[in-house]
């Protein structure tokens, strides 16, 4: 069932066209996310889907009677409201029950009331939806639901306005970076909640992993051209890959036919006939085809970096605290050349003040910081940084230098060619930065960052408002950054790709380092989880045994011992078959027997696995 058709809508603002005779439509269950360069139209198009704004020519369509759910980037809050009350804003009898049910609970003395709102509660069958609210909260870190909302920070309110939009359970969500300003349980939370079937969704987001596990269709907006790729995010990287190496394959064909054709042209006395006259308008059309470039839209980043000495930086008992709450209690560390360290945690348990230590902008309550005398800090901070909108933004550049070296052969570039390796190229340059989308700003801010030369880059939330063309270059540039690397991120492709180890935050001011990604932290947990699980089945079955006591028994027998170590073999031999049939999975996607058998195989290794590990843990208790 069609929920949504576009139909050759355009939008410009000025002489700047954005997009131009967009067409597209989207069906029930569908799950699509639109990938484009910052600046290009993004959040206008989803405006207009809305119906915040409307296009300037086309026309869009929703079927009748459906509810729109619409997250935006700047969400509006009605000021004076409760967490609670703003998320159930809807005013419906449901919403209204909840409401006066969690007043009532506020003055458990006015009996009638209570009863008023208990008696509600039942009427409209509210008791399910309220349990679903309080769940939302829950996940999205919003426990204090009476905390009002004019005290809240931005990634807060957007938390309330996402929760608000999924509890007003709409037809079709339209999500404009929903990822932003959540940890990477959140994301994981929501990833699993947008995945059900009954959701159809349209959304703007740079979160790969986000894409790829939940789309089943990416739009791409590219120049003022419009592509439609079936298939989660790698599958768009395989397309995008195909057309552009068809488009050079054409241009190649073009310039050889062209370079024939114009030895012909030029022997060629002037063009009189009817035949020859085809022929040179014929080339003319070829030349403009020929000269055409795949437009080579890449951020190069080559920027000189200040040389490291052999002291870098060095973390002694370090301690910080807000009274009894503990951030940092007692960490050790000393970094070394190339360090790329991921930091890992829930929100609000201090992994930015971790990096404003670091810097030196805020003081330890205990310990010591040793820095290096040739350290060059570039702090990319989630508040970024204030900005004149009365510039533009040549002119904020410039500001910090006329002239940027990069590279090792001593060589510099203007200011106006560094804006041009941040894609700010021609006009661009001019536009002043009240007129720059949140990206662009971002984007902005990181080149200032990066042209002072830094040699110790910390990044917390690199990549909120970036688009996937620039994640991707700085991704690149970092991988072959000589200096060290700190980065806070909830974006987990991005962490992955650049991170060696991390420091995870567990709360209480304990900070704990793990030796890889974050892939590798999260499937390292699980497989903990998994242990203290049947550990605790283990602890359970032995107890429920009234004969064979710990106290009766105090060793395993010569058999027994032989067991544990056949046992141990045959995990090994187990967990290297099921690694043999993840990978198997890959290769056999379109054969569906094959998946099947695979399936199948993987459940009784799986089982089997399971109940060696309860009775090797068994065995191990008289070890």
């Amino acid at each position: 069932m069609n929920y949504l058709s576009v139909e050759s809508i355009s939008k410009s603002y000025g002489a700047r066209t954005l997009f131009r005779e967009i067409s597209f439509g989207i069906d029930e269950g569908q799950k699509v996310a639109l990938i484009a360069r910052n600046g290009t139209g993004k959040t206008s198009l989803l405006s207009i889907l809305s119906g915040d704004d409307q296009p300037d020519a086309g026309r869009v369509t929703f079927r009748k009677n459906l509810k729109v759910g619409y997250l935006s980037q700047d969400p509006g809050l009605k000021a004076g409201r409760t967490i609670l009350e703003s998320v159930l804003a809807v005013d419906n009898d449901m919403t209204r029950a909840i409401t006066g049910y969690e007043k009532a609970l506020e003055k458990p003395e006015d009996t009638e009331a209570y009863q008023k709102a208990f008696d509600d509660m039942d009427r409209f069958q509210a008791w399910d939806f309220e349990a679903q609210v309080k769940q939302i909260l829950g996940k999205l870190g919003l426990q204090d639901q009476h905390l009002k909302v004019d005290h809240l920070s931005g990634g807060q309110r957007k938390r309330v306005a996402l929760a608000k939009t999924l509890i007003s359970t709409p037809d079709i969500l339209i999500l404009d970076e929903p990822t932003n300003h959540l940890d990477v349980e959140m994301i994981e939370w929501l990833e699993e909640y947008l995945s059900q079937p009954s959701i159809t969704l349209f959304m703007v987001t740079h979160d790969r992993y986000f894409m790829e596990n939940i789309c089943d269709q990416i739009f791409e907006l590219e120049g003022q051209t419009f592509y439609q790729h079936p298939g989660n995010f790698s599958s768009f990287l395989e397309r995008k890959a195909e057309r552009e190496e068809i488009s050079a394959t054409n241009t190649d064909k073009a310039r050889n036919l062209m370079r024939k054709e114009l030895e012909w042209i030029r022997r060629q006395p002037k063009a009189r006939g009817t035949k020859s006259k085809a022929r040179i308008d014929a080339f003319h059309d070829l030349k403009d085809k020929a000269s055409h470039r795949v437009k080579d839209e890449k951020l190069e980043l080559d920027i000189k970096m200040t040389r490291l000495g052999s002291k870098i930086l060095e973390l002694h008992r370090l301690r910080k605290s807000y009274g009894d709450l503990k951030i940092v209690d007692g960490f050790d560390y000393t970094f070394k050349r190339k360090e790329r360290v991921g930091v890992i945690g829930k929100n609000g348990v201090g992994k930015s003040t971790f990096l404003r230590l670091l810097t030196g902008e805020e003081e330890p309550t205990g310990g010591k910081i040793v820095t290096g005398e040739t350290i060059e800090f570039g702090f990319y901070t989630q508040r970024g940084i204030q900005l004149d909108e009365d510039k533009r933004v040549i002119e904020v550049v410039k500001e910090i230098a006329e002239y940027i070296p990069i590279g090792k052969k001593g060589r510099n570039i203007t200011a106006s060619q560094m804006l041009e390796r941040f894609l700010f190229e021609g006009d661009h340059q001019y536009t002043y930065v009240s007129k720059l989308s949140g990206g662009e700003r971002r984007r902005l801010y990181l080149l200032t960052i990066l042209m002072k030369n830094p040699n110790f880059l910390i990044l917390d939330e690199p990549t909120n408002d970036l688009d996937i063309l620039t994640l991707n270059v700085l991704e690149d540039f970092l991988m072959e950054f000589g200096g060290c690397l700190i980065v806070v991120t909830h974006d987990r492709y991005f962490m992955d790709k650049l991170t060696d180890h991390l420091f995870v935050f567990e709360g209480d001011g304990h900070i704990r380092d793990f030796p890889g990604n974050y892939t590798e932290y999260t499937a390292a947990k699980a497989r903990e989880e998994e242990l203290e699980k049947i550990r605790s089945k283990s602890m359970a079955k032995s107890q429920a045994k009234p004969s064979e006591s710990k106290d009766e028994k105090t060793k395993l027998t010569y058999a027994e011992r032989l067991e544990m170590e056949e046992l141990e073999k045959q995990l090994g031999d187990l967990e290297a078959r099921k690694a043999e049939i993840a990978g198997a999975f890959e290769e056999a996607i379109t054969d569906a027997e094959r998946l099947e058998s695979l399936s199948r195989e993987m459940n009784e290794i799986n089982a089997a696995i399971e109940e060696k590990e309860m009775r090797w843990l068994e065995l191990s208790e008289y070890e």
